[in-house]
């Protein structure tokens, strides 16, 4: 199926469109810098405290739930190659309504992405210049992530290229200092003088599974570690502006998924040999460990310099997050969901929604008023949401409307494989935040209500972008 391009309101003349410029490289890029794999050092303290110190188990948990879901992606992007993502998969395989509310909530995820990554610079630049209000920083870093933006996506893609190598040598190198420290039999505590006991191992299934293991603490750790793997699921947005598409996205997607959680795994593995026990007793704050991670293990200086490279990782996630969310709200808008005059318009010089990118802008100074563990926990709600109904969407396309059913390949694909994966999310669900799950909840009662204005009391279906 082809999108077709948008028109003037003449009609004779057609108006910008997206252009096809990525390849799979790009795209890799831009989802790992979305991603941002220097997250575990933010993310560690918290998923520690709740998995009771398995993180890199709760990591695999998540990550067979996102490797399940990435294949469920890529089928419906072979599909249904169109940049509204999850959204238009719930739509056309689905129905209309339900693809609304998945877009809706999606767009809570989305939308609340930069934000984090704002939150998490602001942390690092209060611990670097605690004397300066955080206000300058957030002000600051909005406007930075909006002009790359505004810039087009291939500018995006090449920014964040450089940025995301450097990110993996620096989790390199900081597993390197810590293999030393524990081949010397010293872990944190030692260092820290929290204990003289030397009981260290490079070695262990403890960081895995023992005594404490809980699966119920482990899916609660996989469940917050969701807001670590949203970036392969907003890759789908680019479709209409990556270079064929079928073949090229599906792979990028799972490779994303694959490479960033293989890091994860490896890197919090060592992480937990060396900070055994609770969180608590070597963090200030467990919700936002980065510094104290990185001075511990590498010193002060280390941690400057890490500190400083680390806020530049965090604005290529951000940009990689505006970038994703302003397409979903273009699509969005030319389907005349929203006002298709300013959503569903592009900028004729670089083709990317300019008034989309400016409005998620302005939303993302709301980063000043809130604080990143309230922020990831609804951010867990919209990617649940997504991951659940495009599981969905496969069985009900190939399987159910298609008859994709005569074969055991064809039954593998798109039954089989998408079930196991909502499954997973499915499990994820049970162990989601309360305080998470009742804001998605009321924010998708206001998603309801504006669907009822949209469909006249849900007489007439949502408006659609026309398609050939």
């Amino acid at each position: 199926m082809r999108i077709t391009p948008l028109t003037h309101s003449s009609g004779t003349q057609p108006a910008a469109s997206l252009q096809k410029t990525l390849l799979l490289g790009h795209i890799i890029i831009i989802g790992l810098a979305y991603i941002q794999p220097m997250t575990l050092f933010d993310t560690f303290g918290m998923v520690s405290e709740a998995s009771i110190q398995h993180v890199p188990t709760s990591y695999f948990f998540a990550l067979l739930a996102v490797l399940f879901t990435a294949l469920s992606y890529g089928n419906m992007i072979r599909r249904y190659p169109s940049s509204g993502s999850a959204y238009t998969y719930v739509q056309r395989a689905v129905h209309p309504n339900a693809g609304f509310m998945v877009g809706w909530s999606s767009l809570l995820d989305y939308i609340l992405s930069p934000m984090v990554n704002i939150l998490l610079a602001v942390i690092y630049l209060t611990d670097m210049f605690p004397g300066v209000n955080h206000w300058v920083w957030v002000i600051g870093l909005t406007l930075f992530m909006t002009w790359v933006n505004l810039r087009g996506i291939k500018f995006v893609a090449n920014f964040n290229g450089l940025i995301v190598l450097f990110q993996i040598l620096v989790i390199v190198i900081f597993v390197v200092m810590i293999i030393k420290q524990l081949a010397l039999g010293n872990t944190a505590m030692n260092t820290m003088g929290l204990s003289a006991t030397h009981d260290a191992t490079l070695w262990s299934t403890t960081p895995f599974f023992g005594d404490k293991t809980n699966v119920g603490a482990l899916i609660t750790g996989a469940t917050i570690l969701c807001f670590s793997f949203t970036g392969f699921d907003a890759l789908s947005s680019l479709a209409e502006e990556t270079k064929d598409t079928d073949k090229v996205l599906p792979r990028a997607i799972f490779l994303t998924a694959l490479i960033s959680g293989i890091i994860f795994i490896v890197a919090t593995y060592f992480m937990q040999l060396f900070f055994p026990g609770n969180p608590s007793q070597y963090f200030q704050d467990v919700n936002a460990t980065q510094p104290d991670i990185l001075r511990i293990v590498g010193g002060e200086m280390f941690k400057s310099v890490i500190l400083a490279f680390a806020i530049v990782t965090v604005m290529a996630s951000g940009i990689s997050a505006h970038a994703g969310v302003s397409r979903l709200m273009y699509v969005m808008g030319r389907d005349g969901v929203f006002n298709k005059k300013y959503f569903g318009s592009l900028s004729t010089k670089t083709h990317s929604p300019a008034f989309n990118i400016i409005l998620v802008g302005i939303i993302a100074l709301s980063a000043g008023f809130t604080d990143l563990d309230h922020v990831v926990s609804l951010i867990s709600f919209g990617a649940l949401t997504a991951f659940s109904f495009v599981n969905l969407c496969v069985i009900s396309q190939y399987a159910l409307r298609e008859g994709r059913t005569k074969n055991a390949k064809d039954i593998f694909n798109y039954v089989v494989i998408p079930m196991l994966g909502f499954i997973a999310v499915g499990a994820l669900w049970l162990q989601i935040d309360h305080v998470a799950l009742k804001w998605g909840i009321i924010w998708a009662v206001v998603g309801i209500l504006f669907l009822g204005y949209k469909t006249k009391g849900f007489k007439i279906p949502p408006p659609q972008y026309k398609q050939d």
